[in-house]
């Protein structure tokens, strides 16, 4: 199974069909997708100029397609780096029981997911990295009110999520599911007072 740097060769080379580069970016996806597959897919497509449909969209999109994904890989890869030193160091002092961030962490490993977007067609607008690297922020603060991405309060409730946690708040203006850790306990009642409100 190919791994994502020889997929991402394979979108670049020009002796590559188009269906082959095409399909290539979209295995990428298999290996790092932070909204989930669908999600991501439909980000890169309209930042990048192309329809998620488009069999033969131009090579220089695909390309740029392929290099908002690259940078944003590099960013989350980083983080793990950090994160793996940091649980070393806190294995090797003695604390030996992971936190809330790290619950959360050990569901995204890898970056699927990272900033779940349970609706493929609503997610953040802005570039892949900033939104990890403002996600990445968030985890490593004191948990706050809003949503970590877009900084809106309006978060709801959700049940029967496609990713786990099966459950947990989203962001109703970017469509994120908001990892728990970076919110406090009141932001939390009251995204589940807002489901409630809108079941009613």
């Amino acid at each position: 199974m190919a791994g994502f740097r020889s997929l991402a060769r394979q979108v670049r080379d020009p002796r590559n069909d188009l269906a082959l580069r095409r399909y290539s970016l979209r295995k990428c996806l298999e290996r790092f997708a932070p909204y989930g597959h669908r999600a991501t897919w439909d980000h890169l497509c309209s930042r990048a100029g192309f329809g998620p449909e488009d069999r033969s969209p131009e090579p220089a999109r695909l390309v740029a397609a392929l290099e908002e994904l690259e940078e944003a890989r590099a960013v989350w890869l980083a983080y793990e780096v950090a994160f793996a030193e940091r649980r070393r160091k806190e294995k090797h002092d003695g604390l030996r029981r992971p936190g809330t961030v790290d619950d959360w962490h050990r569901l995204t490993w890898g970056g699927f997911g990272v900033a779940w977007c349970d609706d493929p067609s609503v997610h953040p607008t802005g570039a892949l990295a900033e939104v990890l690297r403002r996600l990445i922020a968030a985890l490593e603060r004191d948990p706050g009110a809003c949503c970590p991405v877009c900084a809106d309060s309006g978060l709801v409730w959700m049940h029967d999520l496609a990713h786990e946690p099966s459950s947990g708040p989203v962001c109703t203006h970017c469509g994120i599911v908001v990892p728990r850790p970076v919110l406090t306990a009141e932001a939390l009642t009251e995204a589940r007072r807002a489901r409630l409100l809108v079941s009613a």
